[in-house]
């Protein structure tokens, strides 16, 4: 269980540093105008609801990725503290959603945004 709660901290945590690489023109990421439509389009939120989960998404993006860019710290280092960043960020996720919405919001996550790469834990 732990092995699959790492896995997935790594793959949010991947989907919002490939976002800040992609709003410096380093990709093909939706910008956060698409990413609102996205939301509400898929899931049915509000305007509110969108824009809050952009807003805290973007509020831990920049903590990632200096965690990713730091070339001294052991990647199981860097997976621990992603997680914990992860956790943070999930839980205000889910005072702004409620428990279901959250749910499908990770479930829409997962099956969205799948891993591109970056630091892998080797057990999937």
């Amino acid at each position: 269980m732990k092995k699959i709660i790492a896995s997935i901290a790594v793959l949010i945590a991947i989907f919002y540093v490939s976002s800040l690489y992609a709003q410096q023109g380093g990709g093909g990421r939706m910008d956060p105008a698409a990413m609102k439509q996205k939301l509400k389009d898929d899931l049915k939120f509000t305007d509110v609801q969108a824009d809050s989960v952009i807003a805290i998404g973007q509020e831990f993006r920049p903590r990632m990725r200096e965690i990713f860019m730091d070339q001294n710290m052991k990647e199981d280092d860097k997976r621990a503290k992603i997680q914990d960043l992860n956790d943070q960020r999930n839980k205000r996720i889910q005072s702004v959603l409620g428990p279901d919405l959250f749910k499908q919001y990770q479930d829409w996550e997962q099956k969205n945004f799948p891993r591109r790469g970056g630091m892998r834990s080797g057990n999937q």
